[in-house]
């Protein structure tokens, strides 16, 4: 009898309690001594992302006006312990595809309002620019122009938050020679899952720095990056080129990446099943020999394009056109098939928004893209790309195919960004685009098993491949993906974030609360 009251009284406590876990906690938030507001309506953004695939709303947007509003929101909810299901969610741009900045019943801190501290750029021997961490690069390079500096590493869509790409890694063709963006940042401010605003730079909290950076938001927001600067170009001098033979294709774009003084932006990427594809090129590129280009037939093979960027100031154009004259005769490309063009270097760095506004004006942006992005070390990347371009994908590819390959000396191996074991792999990008209520070979399912029969060949095939913007389902998938590195990252987690309060949507950890069964 005794024991059947005690198990009476635990399940009325239990039942209490869980019930406590779902009430909202709208009255609790709504006093919080912010400069910034929370909405409690107006949050149906906040569960869409550029993925498009995934849709959780949150209880409350926090529009904040500083680091010290975001820090009083999660201080509060980790005051409120393990008795709360209360997670946050730092959201810049809603680029991310796996509703990974999304908080299912959660705060869902909107990072563009931030408004402190102000972008301010120093001149001098060592330039760099203090920024919030939402901001957007193209106003960092808007900023940063005025005085005729730059960022060293981007990304090659520029409409994206600092935090954001801080939080993965930020690749795009610099990167060979720069390393990603988290290799070019001296300094944060960062919001970790106690509510605790720190500093921290590779002298100073260098652990919370370094597990930061590459992090996937799990250890800390950021809300303040220091960012290094170097002279800026005004013009750049962009090149294409094709290959019929990917072996050969790959081999140039390795010798490129390995000698001093070469391009500025090495990027490469596959065409397949595109037939009059250099007409298509002619509103951007002049081709060398108009009459050779014209007679150029892919017959819809599929073929690789090198594509090259060099910078320069227009006094100094001879020299430059002399030293690509020189670069580019020592490369195996099909000879009818170079195209170049002179652009200035915004144009250049912002030249996916071009493309984003077509496809917006066509209803082409808001779809579904179940993108997959790889690292594949360079020992393998024949054999994957035999598997993939030779057996998987034949006919079409839904999008755009990256391929270009990058050197790991140029990385940080303190961050927690997870690569391949040798010291140069490929990124291997399949940026698809479904149609909706398409049940063909564009619609979402074909792509989504596509997918999986790309990452089942690296698996069978042993290519040591890892996930750039990794998504996975389990735990024991996370721990595969991180491997040796999966200790130390748990590690930082119960340090910086114990209750498991920060970046929900990743789906690493869950939030610790009583009685979660």
């Amino acid at each position: 009898m005794r024991f059947l009251r005690s198990s009476i009284i635990l399940f009325l406590i239990y039942i209490a309690l869980k019930i406590n876990l779902c009430v909202p906690s709208i009255p609790s938030l709504k006093t919080l001594p912010i400069a910034g507001h929370f909405d409690f309506k107006k949050v149906h953004f906040a569960a869409k992302d550029f993925g498009n695939r995934y849709s959780f709303l949150p209880l409350a947007v926090l529009h904040s006006e500083s680091a010290s509003d975001i820090a009083t929101t999660v201080k509060h909810i980790w005051n409120m312990g393990s008795g709360s299901r209360l997670t946050v969610a730092a959201r810049g741009h809603g680029h991310s595809l796996h509703g990974q900045a999304q908080a299912r019943q959660g705060v869902v801190i909107n990072m563009e309002s931030l408004r402190s501290p102000r972008m301010k750029v120093h001149t001098g021997n060592f330039p760099y620019v203090d920024v919030s961490g939402g901001e957007l690069w193209i106003n960092i390079l808007r900023e940063t122009l005025k005085h005729g500096l730059a960022p060293k590493s981007w990304t090659d869509y520029l409409h994206l938050t600092v935090g954001g790409t801080l939080s993965n890694a930020g690749i795009s063709g610099q990167a060979f020679r720069h390393g990603p963006q988290i290799s070019n940042v001296h300094q944060l401010e960062v919001v970790t899952g106690k509510g605790e605003v720190v500093n921290c730079s590779e002298k100073q909290n260098s652990d919370l720095f370094y597990g930061v950076l590459g992090g996937l938001g799990q250890f800390g927001i950021i809300t303040r990056a220091r960012i290094l600067l170097e002279p800026a170009p005004k013009m750049v001098k962009w090149i294409r080129v094709l290959y019929e033979d990917f072996s050969t294709f790959s081999r140039d774009q390795e010798r490129l990446i390995s000698v001093k003084s070469t391009y500025d932006y090495i990027e490469g990427f596959v065409i397949i099943n595109r037939t009059g594809l250099l007409n298509n090129w002619r509103s951007f590129f002049n081709p060398k020999d108009p009459v050779q280009a014209s007679q150029f037939k892919s017959d819809g093979r599929t073929l690789f394009c090198l594509e090259l960027a060099k910078y320069f100031n227009p006094e100094k154009m001879d020299v430059v056109n002399q030293e690509v004259v020189s670069s580019l005769s020592q490369l195996n490309h099909i000879p009818s098939t170079l195209f170049q063009s002179e652009v200035p270097y915004i144009e250049f760095l912002d030249r996916v928004h071009i493309s984003e506004i077509k496809l917006r004006s066509k209803g082409l942006w808001e779809v579904p893209h179940p993108w997959l992005n790889l690292l594949i070390p360079r020992s393998r990347i024949q054999s994957f790309s035999q598997q993939v371009f030779g057996n998987i994908l034949t006919n079409t590819s839904n999008g755009p195919i990256l391929i270009y390959p990058l050197n790991k000396s140029k990385w940080d191996n303190r961050t927690s960004a997870v690569l391949p074991e040798e010291d140069v792999f490929y990124l291997v990008a399949f940026l698809t685009s479904a149609v909706p209520s398409s049940k063909g070979s564009d619609g979402i399912e074909h792509i989504l098993s596509q997918n999986r029969r790309i990452l089942d060949s690296c698996d069978i095939g042993g290519f040591g491949a890892k996930q750039y913007l990794p998504h996975y389902s389990t735990k024991g998938e996370w721990r595969s993906h991180f491997d040796t590195q999966w200790e130390a990252f748990v590690q930082r987690k119960s340090t910086y974030d114990p209750l498991g309060i920060l970046a929900p949507g990743q789906g690493i950890f869950q939030k610790a609360t009583a009685f979660s069964l």
